[in-house]
């Protein structure tokens, strides 16, 4: 299977000897056998990618609070972020912003704000389940009305990471359970609001450690299969989101990809391409005591700086996760972690999420692979 430089699958014959068995040319590491040429459609590719202010802010005060490592920091000021919705308050407020001030520039921004949010780990953001309506209106709806106001925009879209995936990955705990119809419901109705003339959405993939079994793509695939037909079709998407605010390395996202596509060519979602999140997946997650840990991870560095077409079906890699911010607090050297953080691999003296984590930002670039100069 092939795809032309639209991006459009060339041979939709070929997915009957893929899944009659057959044996056609030698598929790629991953198992897929989908090849894919660059697509000229890709908003990241040669665009100018917005930085915002605070986000040169940020550089700037991490790199005051650790002297010994500023000259490695400062740098970091030049590579692009992904903007984070994780209120309303910034859904009424900064998006408008935001286009405004890029201009032709390309805006990535992440809507991380579902009614029960993250529900594998008890980190619930604003609304409650009962808060379907108000997610749609005051999150999703304002949005929408800052992008289509603006007579020239450019905005890729990662939506509700922590989501679909945990679904999947978590269907026996209880609260994610509850949340299945509202998060498919409230998903689809994003993605059928949010898809217009210059905007492009990747839909949250989890990552290879969280979905990377056979048995997980198969589901993943269905579920993504109802949430798009209920959406308006799966034209409504650009398509994934993988690893984001995760460790895991870029070889092991491009063998899950390509082993996912497979999935989602067999429920019939054809011709999608990848974002991958490299902000702090230099090392991998090799290092980690529990393959699941997510907060703060000791050990791990920056990864590949954010770039456009850099592998086959892959539209960026980006550091969607702003690797300056806290994921949640932990405690002191006792070792007791509270509830966001629940980690041993977790870094200590961690501020609340969201806010500037300066030393363990010095660390990310002292671990960085490619590795960052000058570094201490």
């Amino acid at each position: 299977m092939t795809r032309d430089s639209s991006g459009r699958i060339r041979s939709l014959a070929f997915i009957a000897v893929l899944f009659a068995g057959c044996s056609p040319a030698k598929p790629p590491e991953g198992g897929s056998n989908i090849q894919i040429v660059p697509d000229v459609h890709n908003l990241f590719r040669d665009a100018k990618l917005y930085i915002t202010p605070r986000w040169k802010e940020q550089v700037e005060d991490a790199a005051t609070a650790v002297p010994d490592s500023a000259d490695a920091i400062r740098p970091l000021a030049s590579q692009p972020v992904a903007l984070w919705i994780d209120r309303a308050e910034p859904a009424r407020t900064e998006v408008a912003k935001w286009i405004d001030d890029a201009g032709t520039g390309l805006v990535v921004v992440v809507i991380h704000d579902l009614p029960n949010r993250d529900c594998s780990r008890a980190a619930s953001g604003e609304f409650a389940l009962g808060d379907e309506q108000r997610y749609r209106t005051e999150v999703i709806d304002s949005v929408a009305a800052s992008i289509a106001t603006r007579d020239s925009h450019r905005v890729a879209i990662i939506l509700e990471p922590n989501s679909l995936a945990n679904l999947v990955a978590f269907a026996n705990v209880e609260e994610c359970a509850a949340s299945d119809s509202v998060y498919r419901r409230s998903i689809a109705y994003a993605i059928s609001k949010l898809s217009m003339s210059g905007v492009q959405i990747y839909l949250d993939a989890g990552n290879a450690a969280l979905l990377g079994s056979d048995e997980r793509r198969d589901k993943i695939a269905a579920l993504y299969k109802d949430v798009l037909d209920h959406a308006g079709g799966a034209d409504k998407i650009r398509g994934f989101a993988t690893n984001v605010g995760g460790y895991s390395a870029v070889g092991d996202e491009i063998r899950y990809i390509n082993k996912l596509e497979v999935n989602l060519v067999s429920v019939g979602i054809l011709d999608k391409f990848f974002v991958v999140d490299t902000s702090r997946n230099g090392r991998g997650g090799a290092f980690r005591k529990n393959p699941t840990s997510w907060c703060n991870v000791r050990g791990a560095g920056l990864g590949e700086r954010p770039r456009s077409s850099p592998a086959p079906g892959i539209d960026a890699y980006f550091w969607i996760k702003n690797p300056a911010e806290s994921d949640g607090t932990s405690n002191s050297y006792t070792q007791h972690f509270d509830a966001t953080c629940a980690s041993p691999d977790a870094t200590l003296h961690a501020p609340e999420a969201g806010q500037l984590f300066p030393a363990y930002l010095a660390d990310l670039v002292r671990l960085a692979n490619p590795p960052l100069r000058p570094y201490p």
